[in-house]
C-alpha cells in the first residue's frame, strides 16, 4: 500500500511541512510505503488550456507528470496534499500541478474512464495559514474537493491550523500529536490487515497490469492489490490499455515494475503468475497459482480481448473465493 505525499510549501522549514512528515511517520509505522512529491522539484509546465486532454485524453506536455505523477497518483491508496495558505487558496506551486489534473479529469468525465482506484482511494488534506478568519480554509477545501475527484480519490479527511504565521510554529501547538494521531488513526483503519496479493509476468505491461486492474476493481477495498515482472518493460501495453479502456477501465498512466519492487517490505499472501513460470521469491506461507493464459505482447486487440476476458473471469472467481 503507498501513502503518497504531495508538499506545496515553498519555505524549508514550513509548517505543513512539519504536519506532512508526522503523518508520513505515523503510515510508516503501520508499515505502509511512503513517497513524497515536492511541488517546488517537479518538472510540471503550467496548464496553458488548449484542450489537448478533452480531445485526446492527455495532456500537450510530456513532462514529469504524466512520466512521475500520474503514475504514483494511480498506486496510492491515499493521496495527502499538504499547502500553506496564500491568499486564501493553496500556494502556487501545488495549484501548477492540480490544474494539470485536468487531463485525470478529461479521462474520467470526457471519455468515461475510470482508474479502478477510485471506489476506495482517500484524499487528505494537511493546511495551515496565519490569520483566524472563520473563512480561511474555504477556498482550499474546495480546491481540495475537485483536485481529489479528479485524480480519483474521496476528500475524507483534513487537518488545518489557523494563527500561524512563522515557520515551525506549528511545533507549538500543544495538541498536534494526539490531532494527528487521531486522523492517521481514521484514515488508515480501513486500509488495516487486507491481504496482499501480487499479479506477476514477465513485463509486467499486458497480463499482470489487466489482472491487477480488475482486482483493484472488484475488491480494492479489501485487498492490497500489486504487480510486477521479472523483466519490466518501460511501460504498459498499448493494446491492453485499449482492450481495458473498452471495459471503462483506465490503466494509461500505470507503471511497470519489478516483482522485488512490488513486493518492497510487506510479502503478499497470494502470488498469481500468468502462465510464464515466473521465477517469484519463495515466501513462506505464501498461496502460489499459475494462470495459463497466452502474452498478449504483439498480438491484435481482437486476441488481447479474448485475454482480457479470461483475466476478468479469472479475478472475479479469486476476489470471491479467497476474499
Amino acid at each position: 500500500m503507498l501513502v503518497l505525499g504531495l508538499q506545496g510549501s515553498p519555505r524549508k522549514k514550513g509548517n505543513t511541512i512539519h504536519m506532512l512528515s508526522l503523518f508520513l511517520k505515523q503510515a510508516e509505522k503501520r508499515g505502509f510505503e511512503t513517497k513524497t512529491i515536492d511541488a517546488l522539484k517537479i518538472n510540471c509546465n503550467p496548464c496553458i488550456g488548449c484542450g489537448n486532454c478533452e480531445r485526446t485524453g492527455f495532456c500537450v506536455f510530456k513532462d514529469a507528470m504524466a512520466e512521475e505523477v500520474f503514475p504514483l497518483f494511480r498506486k496510492a491508496d491515499i493521496i495527502v496534499m499538504s499547502t500553506p495558505v496564500y491568499f486564501y487558496a493553496v500556494s502556487s506551486q501545488i495549484k501548477s500541478m492540480i490544474d494539470r489534473t485536468q487531463t485525470l479529469w478529461s479521462r474520467l468525465y470526457m471519455f468515461n474512464l475510470k482508474d479502478p482506484g477510485n471506489r476506495f482511494r482517500k484524499g487528505v488534506l494537511l493546511s495551515a495559514g496565519a490569520t483566524k478568519g472563520k473563512n480561511l480554509f474555504d477556498g482550499i477545501r474546495l480546491t481540495a474537493k475537485y483536485f481529489f475527484d479528479a485524480a480519483g480519490a474521496d476528500f475524507s479527511d483534513e487537518l488545518c491550523y489557523k494563527m500561524l504565521d512563522k515557520s515551525g510554529t506549528i511545533k507549538d501547538v500543544p495538541t498536534l500529536e494526539q490531532d494527528m494521531t487521531d486522523l492517521c488513526t481514521r484514515v488508515f483503519s480501513p486500509f488495516e490487515n487486507r491481504k496482499k496479493i501480487l499479479f506477476a509476468c514477465r513485463e509486467n505491461a499486458g497480463r499482470s497490469q489487466m489482472a491487477a486492474a480488475f482486482a483493484r476493481s472488484f475488491a480494492g477495498d479489501r485487498v492490497d492489490v500489486i504487480s510486477g515482472g521479472s523483466t519490466p518493460m518501460e511501460k504498459v501495453n498499448e493494446t491492453a490499455t485499449e482492450a481495458m479502456a473498452e471495459k471503462g477501465i483506465d490503466i494509461a498512466f500505470n507503471k511497470p515494475c519489478s516483482i522485488d519492487d512490488a513486493i518492497g517490505n510487506n510479502p503478499p499472501d497470494i502470488i498469481v503468475t500468468m502462465g510464464c513460470k515466473e521465477e517469484c521469491p519463495f515466501i513462506p506461507g505464501c498461496k502460489k497459482i499459475d494462470w495459463d493464459l497466452p502474452d498478449p505482447a504483439g498480438q491484435p486487440l481482437s486476441t488481447v480481448r479474448q485475454i482480457r476476458d479470461a483475466i476478468e473471469k479469472k479475478v472475479a472467481e479469486l476476489v470471491e473465493k479467497d476474499f
